[in-house]
């Protein structure tokens, strides 16, 4: 499955943060969304990092609670990495699973289109497998 059909399935929308935004208003954000990141960026479509909800833990962790009035571009990911709406799925969920990522933009002519969680990319493939199954077992009764 591509990623540009997860997404036809899920929506387009992505909560964005300008890199300004205090921890504080980024948790609000995350909580008010029911979500566990959002793309850090100025404008709402080009991307300068990801912050999740592991990276405001660690944060906390290492420099105590006054992250949370500081600036979220203090404690992003900025080497994010992005995949396009014609990436395959497996591939995706590979590479998530490899490299422990759990949010990935998804990105189309320069401008960001979407975002895909592990979530979304290993419920497409249950739904492939599910559709594989269903097949089969159809098969196997139409030839008894």
């Amino acid at each position: 499955m591509l990623i540009g059909r997860i997404l036809q399935g899920k929506g387009t929308s992505v909560a964005t943060v300008h890199p300004d935004t205090t921890v504080t208003q980024l948790l609000g954000v995350l909580a008010d969304n029911n979500i566990g990141a959002a793309v850090v960026s100025p404008d709402g479509s080009s991307i300068a990092g990801i912050v999740s909800e592991r990276d405001i833990v660690r944060r906390l962790h290492d420099r105590g609670a006054q992250v949370l009035d500081g600036p979220v571009s203090a404690i992003m990911t900025t080497e994010v990495r992005t995949c396009s709406p014609e990436d395959n799925a497996d591939d995706l969920r590979r590479t998530m699973t490899d490299h422990r990522i759990r949010h990935i933009p998804v990105v189309s002519g320069g401008r960001m289109v979407g975002l895909v969680s592990i979530g979304d990319v290993v419920k497409s493939s249950i739904d492939e497998l599910e559709t594989e199954k269903a097949s089969l077992v159809d098969y196997l009764h139409r030839r008894s």
